[in-house]
């Protein structure tokens, strides 16, 4: 069973997050992870931010003085977090509302397809991926493409 926990940290009403919800299950799924992949669960949890949240974790975290789309926190990505029991905890998902308002109407597509989108990204990040050079980027980009296409989600 995968949980997936969506917060909303902002004042306003956040679309979509059901969609959301539903799109990062699937990309899980893809990956083999429908029942965790095992005999327990795979946990993850998405916030929704603003601006000002997020440009405190990234440059707090990355040092990046700035805000940014999307920030995943991978649980896995440090050895000393250890699982234990039949829970395999990925980590968390960082979403800044505001960025995703203004890059939905940047590329000429949907906030619904853009909320997913990073959504998506994030999972990804979690569990391994990275685009820190062009072969990554293209194996990482086609799996979230191929989520987001299975879903009906297109720009």
């Amino acid at each position: 069973m995968n949980d997936i926990e969506i917060y909303n940290e902002t004042a306003e009403d956040i679309p979509y997050m059901d969609t959301i919800k539903e799109i990062v299950g699937k990309a899980l799924e893809k990956e083999g992870l429908k029942n965790g992949g095992y005999d327990g669960h795979t946990s993850c949890s998405i916030i929704i931010v603003n601006n000002d949240y997020i440009h405190k974790l990234n440059k707090e975290y990355r040092n990046i003085d700035k805000e940014t789309d999307v920030i995943s926190f991978a649980l896995e990505d440090d050895k000393t977090c250890i699982n234990t029991g039949n829970i395999r905890l990925l980590g968390d998902i960082y979403i800044s509302i505001d960025r995703a308002k203004s890059q939905a109407l940047e590329y000429g597509h949907s906030l619904k397809r853009e909320l997913c989108f990073l959504a998506v990204h994030g999972i990804y990040h979690l569990l391994g991926y990275d685009h820190r050079n062009k072969e990554e980027e293209e194996i990482m980009f086609k799996k979230q493409e191929e989520v987001l296409l299975e879903y009906g989600i297109t720009r």
